[in-house]
């Protein structure tokens, strides 16, 4: 079977050395590695504020506003993974043309079919684990409008209730959570590029 992939050691060693680097960014993008205050960690700070301010409004026209925002910005990644993997399937569909313009290039050869396909195939893999982030991002920022919509209007009083410090909490880990997706779909997205080479 290897001699029919006839994938060489360079194309393990990228592969090899692509993953390790995706996952050293995910832990140092969520503060893993580092003592520091990770960009997500000051927004999901940023968002928790946010909900606490939502709950002081009586009118949330502009928090609505942000989360179609967000909701809006996730669907176009989503659907831009899709559109880029149907790319990949065309791709696989022409492979001998590819290759043909590959064996052209002066790379040093161009692969073989089967090496080829898997490599686009594991661009596929990597365009789909982005697709479903997106899509779960989208899903929880619209169980986060609903919970926004569960936060009791204020009436007033100088301090909120427990109730209503339950329902932010609710709405700003959703929100959090769904962030962390989308997050995840992106770095997705900003590998797949890297993955290319």
């Amino acid at each position: 079977m290897g001699d029919s992939l006839d994938l060489s050691t360079a194309d393990l060693a990228a592969l090899a050395f692509f993953l390790v680097a995706w996952l050293l960014h995910t832990f140092a993008s969520d503060g893993k590695l580092v003592s520091r205050v990770s960009l997500t960690t000051a927004m999901n700070a940023q968002r928790q504020a946010w909900m606490r301010t939502m709950a002081e409004r009586e009118i949330r026209i502009v928090d609505t506003a942000i989360m179609s925002g967000l909701q809006q910005g996730t669907a176009f990644f989503a659907s831009s993974s899709l559109i880029a993997i149907g790319g990949c399937f065309a791709l696989l569909g022409a492979s001998d043309r590819v290759l043909e313009v590959l064996s052209d290039l002066p790379l040093g050869g161009a692969p073989s079919r089967a090496a080829f396909q898997i490599k686009v195939f594991g661009l596929v893999l990597i365009l789909a684990f982005s697709f479903f982030k997106f899509g779960w991002a989208y899903r929880l920022f619209n169980y986060c409008t609903i919970l926004i919509g569960a936060v009791p209007i204020p009436h007033g009083e100088a301090s909120r209730n427990p109730v209503t410090e339950t329902a932010v909490w609710r709405a700003a880990q959703m929100n959090m959570l769904a962030g962390k997706h989308f997050n995840s779909g992106l770095r997705g997205v900003f590998f797949s590029i890297g993955y290319l080479g």
